[in-house]
């Protein structure tokens, strides 16, 4: 499953919200998942284990608890595609820049 996959799918996207704040349990992660989109906690399971699997999510085992949090490095493949496309809007921030500095001087006194 490619990186722009694993991210299209609402309850991934959301689970990465969760441990990117913190690490949570993935009993902790079942319980809000579960309440906000209605599905089971097998199917959470399923979207834990392709976080791991794929690289977002570090999983840790604390006793019988499983404990996951975010793996940046799963977010390398989005930060090259974005880096090839940056080329597209640069000299349209630096325009921009260059507008609202431009903006800011004060007006020349009529002669």
């Amino acid at each position: 499953m490619n990186t722009f996959d694993v991210l299209s799918d609402p309850v991934r996207r959301r689970t990465l919200e969760l441990i990117s704040q913190k690490e949570h349990a993935s009993g902790e992660i079942a319980e809000i998942v579960e309440a906000e989109f209605g599905i089971s906690q097998s199917a959470v399971s399923q979207h834990l284990r392709i976080l791991r699997d794929t690289g977002f999510a570090i999983v840790r085992k604390d006793g019988a608890k499983r404990c996951y949090e975010i793996d940046p490095s799963g977010f390398d493949d989005i930060n090259d595609w974005l880096d090839q496309l940056q080329h597209f809007w640069a000299s349209k921030m630096e325009a921009l820049a260059t507008e609202i500095e431009n903006g800011k001087r004060p007006d020349k006194a009529p002669s």
